[in-house]
């Protein structure tokens, strides 16, 4: 889908997600694609090779629920201590270029940041914690205080009843395409996507929603809001 700039004199209200969009996915596809299953390989004294097969189907098992993202669930399930595991590498954890630049142009613009993730409650304090970014948000709000994840059916509108927000004059901008999708099934107007959510990985394709290559691509013009 060709790019253009959203049409920032529409929109009040701007939701980020945070892993991939804010913050470069390097760092989680690091985590849970190379650290687990090293560490669960140590722990029962098998091979990297079949710990990742082991891991990846029990990623596959609850992918797209809550408990993919919950910290609880798999310190239980893999007898690891995530928490614990996550602060050892925080120094890993990256802002995307000219996220900082973005919500300060946005802020001078007096629109409403929200932020709308996926990560578990415990996750998110630990990125706040380390990348300071997030003190211009209105609110910080984890999928696991409504109880669904972004993807699931019925988020959206269970999100507008607690914290009220017009859909037709907001913003959501997410590297997460089955959530777009769900927010589009609930009448979110506008809907960003990531192009390259790890920098180091390969770039998404898609043909229903615009992808953001560099937050420079949608700054706002700071005379005109356009």
């Amino acid at each position: 889908m060709k790019f253009e700039t959203p049409p920032w004199t529409e929109i009040d209200t701007v939701m980020f997600d945070m892993d991939g969009t804010l913050l470069d996915l390097q760092f989680d596809n690091y985590f849970f694609l190379e650290l687990i299953p090293e560490t669960y390989a140590e722990i029962n004294s098998i091979s990297k090779e079949e710990s990742l097969i082991i891991i990846k189907r029990l990623y596959q098992e609850v992918q797209g629920t809550l408990k993919w993202y919950s910290i609880d669930y798999w310190t239980d399930r893999l007898k690891i201590d995530i928490r614990s595991l996550k602060r050892s590498v925080v120094n890993k954890i990256s802002i995307r270029p000219n996220v900082e630049l973005f919500l300060s142009k946005l802020l001078n613009l007096n629109k409403r940041l929200l932020l709308v993730t996926n990560a578990h409650p415990e996750t998110l304090r630990i990125k706040v914690e380390h990348t300071g970014i997030f003190d211009c948000f209105e609110q910080l709000i984890s999928s696991h205080t409504l109880m669904l994840a972004k993807e699931n059916p019925g988020f959206w509108k269970r999100l507008q009843a607690i914290n009220p927000y017009n859909p037709n004059r907001t913003i959501l901008i997410d590297d997460s395409l089955p959530v777009l999708r769900q927010a589009k099934i609930e009448h979110l107007k506008y809907l960003w996507g990531i192009k390259t959510p790890d920098s180091q990985g390969k770039g998404q394709i898609s043909c229903e929603f615009p992808l953001i290559d560099d937050f420079k691509q949608c700054f706002p013009n700071q005379t005109t809001g356009l």
